[in-house]
């Protein structure tokens, strides 16, 4: 139990360390800038222990990470866990045949993609991003994860905003988690 707390504490501690940038990237948008929380070794630490005790038992094969903040922590993971690292990109960024996923912008579209051998039908995935905003970045990236037919997938982010509803639209039955909710 004080173990517990204590890590509450240093997630809330964390969580804190989170700035908010104002009109970024465009006027009206608060930007939750997580490199704050980043740089300091201490939050690092507790942010990769909590995630790390939440999936160690899970039997994760592969962390799939979002284009590029979902790199940071989804490799480090990847090593803690024992696991296999998967880049989700942008458009041009990956050499090799791959599946897309396109997924609408309050401005436009835009698209994901995957190599086609990344998954096989015996993973279990942690898909995991920095953010859940609106949700169609995430919503695509779970879409490119079922054309592999995987036992199972996991999502999660560090920050979740939850005046956007980003979780509704990712219309899933996996189990979606944040460490942080704004």
């Amino acid at each position: 139990m004080e173990k517990e707390i204590k890590m509450d504490v240093k997630l809330q501690e964390a969580k804190d360390s989170i700035r908010d940038i104002v009109d970024f990237p465009k006027e009206g948008i608060v930007f939750k800038d997580i490199t704050t929380m980043l740089k300091d070794e201490k939050h690092l630490n507790t942010l990769v222990e909590s995630l790390y005790e939440q999936y160690k038992d899970k039997g994760i094969t592969k962390i799939v990470g979002l284009e590029s903040r979902g790199f940071i922590l989804g490799t480090v993971l990847a090593y803690k866990l024992g696991a296999g690292f998967v880049p989700v990109r942008k458009p041009g960024k990956l050499p090799a045949p791959t599946y897309s996923e396109k997924y609408s912008l309050e401005y436009g579209e835009d698209e994901m993609f995957i190599h086609q051998d990344a998954l096989n039908s015996e993973d279990v995935i942690l898909l995991h991003d920095d953010l859940l905003a609106t949700g169609g970045t995430a919503k695509a990236s779970i879409n490119l994860i079922s054309k592999f037919n995987v036992k199972n997938v996991f999502v999660n982010f560090l920050v979740e905003l939850d005046f956007l509803n980003g979780r509704e639209k990712l219309d899933t039955d996996y189990q979606v988690d944040s460490l942080f909710h704004f």
